[in-house]
């Protein structure tokens, strides 16, 4: 464990070392900001739950950026050779740069707590239903994450991860469009897979067993094929 936690501190410093994470965080607040204060005016309600929807589709596209560079650069410089025969396993190496990842994205994410302190000012949110909401969008990133570490721990080309992150994650999150060009079985299952439907509930305050699980087992599943990839060496 006490490697892995400096595997996620080693991981969570070198975003910060590089411009392109201040860049990505000023960019992203900026949105947030912008589409905050302009949905809060056109739906005179004090509620993000609107808000939670906006955010959700920008870390489709900023999850792929934050890990695309994660195992394919390491590939890529030579570097994971060297981790791979250091004195650590490769589960704690998964764990520690999966945890560096996921603190950065919450440190993103908590950035907009001010939206609550602001409508709480203003006005009378339902506050169960706020960080839910959070939690939520917390739990949809972090699966994000975990995808896109899988598919850079299969190249050692970053743009190639950023693209195989994006076809899945793409997938997963316009699936419920497909659901119209089927029916039964096949319908339900796009239905099911759909990540937007899974945070539905949790940004009106409705926290399911269903809705987690399928998070928490996405985020596993892909944390899995993530080691088997390093342990294979595939490239």
């Amino acid at each position: 464990m006490d490697k892995a936690f400096f595997i996620a501190k080693k991981e969570l410093a070198s975003y910060f070392k590089s411009p392109v994470a201040y860049i990505i965080l000023v960019l992203a607040i900026s949105i947030f900001n912008f589409f905050f204060f302009m949905i809060i005016d056109h739906n005179q309600e004090a509620s993000l739950r609107d808000v939670f929807r906006v955010m959700e589709f920008i870390f489709v596209f900023l999850a792929p950026l934050l890990t695309m560079r994660v195992f394919s650069e390491e590939k890529l410089t030579g570097t994971m050779e060297f981790l791979m025969t250091a004195p650590v396993s490769n589960t704690a190496i998964v764990l520690g740069k999966y945890a560096g990842v996921l603190v950065f994205f919450t440190i993103m994410v908590s950035l907009t707590f001010v939206y609550y302190g602001l409508i709480e000012y203003f006005g009378s949110p339902d506050a169960s239903a706020t960080f839910t909401g959070y939690f939520g969008v917390w739990l949809e990133g972090a699966f994000f994450i975990a995808i896109g570490l899988m598919a850079s721990s299969w190249t050692r080309n970053q743009i190639v991860a950023a693209m195989t992150s994006y076809m899945i994650i793409f997938f997963l999150y316009f699936s419920t469009n497909l659901t119209k060009f089927f029916e039964g079985a096949a319908a339900t299952f796009f239905q099911q897979i759909s990540t937007t439907n899974h945070l539905e509930n949790l940004v009106i305050g409705i926290v399911t067993i269903g809705d987690v699980t399928y998070y928490l087992s996405g985020i596993l599943f892909c944390v899995v094929l993530t080691r088997l990839s390093i342990e294979n060496r595939l490239s």
